[in-house]
C-alpha cells in the first residue's frame, strides 16, 4: 500500500462548506443528467431507486416512501418512467394487488454510460484514501443522510401541525 498523502487540517465549518459545496454541484449536475436521459430529477431518483434495489424489485409504496412522495405522486412518477421506456411494473408474486418496478435494460445500459465515466473518477478519487478513511466517510455520509432525512421528517410533522411561533415575534 502507498503512503496516503498528508490531509490539510479543516474546521468543521470549513467542511459544511466544502459539503455545501459538493451539494450544489451534484444538484446541477442531476439536472444536467437528467435532461441528457429525458427525465426529470425526481423521475432520475426515483429510477436511480430501482436501479439501486437490483433483483430484490421494489414495490411502488417502498418508492414512495424512499423518494418522499405519496403513492399517489409515484403513480404518475412510474407513467412517465414506464413511458419513456426505464420502467415496466409487474404483479408482485406474492400478493397480486401490489405491483414491483423493474428498470428495462435498454435504459440501464443508457444510464450507465452516462453515469459510469463519473463513478470511474470517484472511485479514483477513493484510490487516494486508505481503507480507515473511506470507513470514515462512509459513516460520514450515512449518518449525514439519515440527520437529514430526519431532519426533513421533522420540517414536514411541523407543516402538518400548523405554524410555530414567529421568529419575529409577530405572533405574539
Amino acid at each position: 500500500m502507498t503512503a496516503q498523502p498528508p490531509r490539510p487540517p479543516a474546521t468543521p465549518a470549513q467542511a459544511l462548506s466544502a459539503m455545501d459545496d459538493l451539494i450544489a454541484a451534484h444538484l446541477v449536475g442531476q439536472q444536467e443528467m437528467a435532461q441528457r436521459l429525458g427525465l426529470n430529477v425526481t423521475d432520475l431518483t426515483c429510477f436511480a431507486y430501482v436501479l439501486q434495489a437490483g433483483e430484490n424489485l421494489l414495490t411502488a409504496g417502498e418508492l414512495a416512501t424512499r423518494v418522499h412522495v405519496t403513492t399517489g405522486a409515484v403513480t404518475g412518477i412510474l407513467n412517465r418512467l414506464e413511458r419513456a421506456g426505464y420502467v415496466t411494473r409487474r404483479p408482485d408474486p406474492r400478493d397480486r394487488r401490489r405491483v414491483r418496478v423493474a428498470a428495462e435494460p435498454a435504459a440501464v445500459a443508457r444510464a450507465y454510460a452516462l453515469y459510469q465515466p463519473y463513478y470511474d473518477r470517484l472511485d479514483a478519487l477513493f484510490a487516494d484514501y486508505s481503507p480507515d478513511e473511506i470507513a470514515v466517510l462512509t459513516d460520514w455520509f450515512t449518518r449525514a443522510t439519515a440527520l437529514a432525512n430526519t431532519y426533513r421528517e421533522e420540517l414536514r410533522d411541523q407543516d402538518r401541525d400548523g405554524p410555530g411561533p414567529d421568529p419575529n415575534g409577530a405572533n405574539e
